[in-house]
């Protein structure tokens, strides 16, 4: 038992010694001031995420709450711009983190200067594309040229197809895009270099239909002209529409068929699907005024496909009329 409390006494002391020393006196100030700064910025960065989302979420609750078929433009500017304050708050906030923690470790600041300006000059020129890409966000929000849940095709720069989808995530140097197969593209902002907002205001949706040479096209227009009245009491496609589909006449001709074209104007966004069900209703329409019909011999037919495995440049019908293959 002796033997244990005078062991004890030195552990003690050893431990006490260890606090009153200049490690442990620099632990206790500085090492603990610059810890508490540390857990405070990632607090503090965790709860400007939760305020930025919980902002977002209120305002897509408001539309989802309504009976808007979309979002107003309102509605998706707040939503980017809140994106945006978020993660500038969080770059702010890191900033004088980092600058209090050099006050904790006693660096004078004037010393750093000189090595600023030459991390600046290097800066300069290795993040030029990232400083266009800040840039370029920027004017993207306060141009609002496009918002959270805006439908755009983005022209990037070394890419020949257009980047489709939905606007996800909109900051100062990215954009995300939902595509129609669910994939994410994230696309720096700097590198965009034509922006198409198919969800702006209103959208058009534009049919085409082809009609046979041999029918009256009379006939058809006024027909069409009956179809278009009718669409804006159709049940789907009331909400949908701005105003009555309008017909635009000839658009081309071919060699058997002539292109009418059939335009309406919908809320953002809707453009596709009063496209299909505008196809559904023109197509039933067309079939039972028996205009194009297959079993006339009159409506487009798919022409000779010459077969690969022939010889001698001889061609092979797989589609036509009757009276072409005797």
């Amino acid at each position: 038992m002796t033997n244990h409390t005078v062991l004890a006494f030195p552990l003690a002391e050893r431990w006490t010694g260890f606090w009153r020393g200049e490690i442990g006196v620099w632990i206790l100030t500085s090492g603990l001031q610059i810890a508490l700064l540390l857990i405070g910025g990632l607090l503090g960065a965790r709860f400007i995420n939760w305020v930025a989302q919980r902002i977002s979420r209120r305002i897509d609750a408001e539309y989802q709450e309504s009976d808007q078929l979309v979002r107003s433009e309102s509605a998706k500017h707040r939503q980017a711009v809140a994106s945006v304050i978020s993660w500038v708050s969080i770059a702010i906030l890191f900033v004088v983190v980092a600058v209090e923690i050099t006050d904790a470790l006693a660096i004078p600041i004037g010393s750093l200067v000189a090595p600023a300006a030459v991390l600046g000059a290097a800066l300069g020129f290795g993040a030029q594309r990232l400083v266009q890409d800040l840039l370029a966000g920027f004017f993207i929000i306060t141009e609002k040229q496009y918002g959270f849940g805006d439908l755009v095709a983005l022209t990037v720069a070394g890419i020949a197809v257009p980047a489709e989808g939905t606007v996800e995530d909109v900051t100062l140097r990215v954009t995300k895009l939902r595509s129609p197969e669910g994939e994410m593209l994230t696309i720096p902002n700097g590198q965009i270099v034509k922006t198409v907002n198919l969800s702006k205001d209103w959208a058009r949706a534009v049919i085409d239909i082809p009609v046979p040479t041999s029918a009256d096209l009379n006939e058809v227009n006024e027909l069409l002209h009956e179809v278009a009245t009718k669409a804006m009491d159709d049940r789907k496609l009331h909400d949908l529409l701005l105003d009555a589909p309008q017909m635009m006449g000839v658009e081309s001709i071919g060699l058997d068929t002539v292109n009418l074209r059939m335009v309406a104007r919908t809320l953002p966004g809707k453009q596709f699907e009063v496209g299909r069900q505008l196809r559904v209703l023109v197509i039933a329409a067309l079939r039972r005024a028996g205009v194009g019909s297959p079993t006339d011999g009159s409506g487009p037919m798919v022409g000779a496909i010459v077969h690969p495995a022939t010889a001698g440049g001889a061609e092979v019908e797989t589609q036509g009329p009757t009276e072409d293959k005797k």
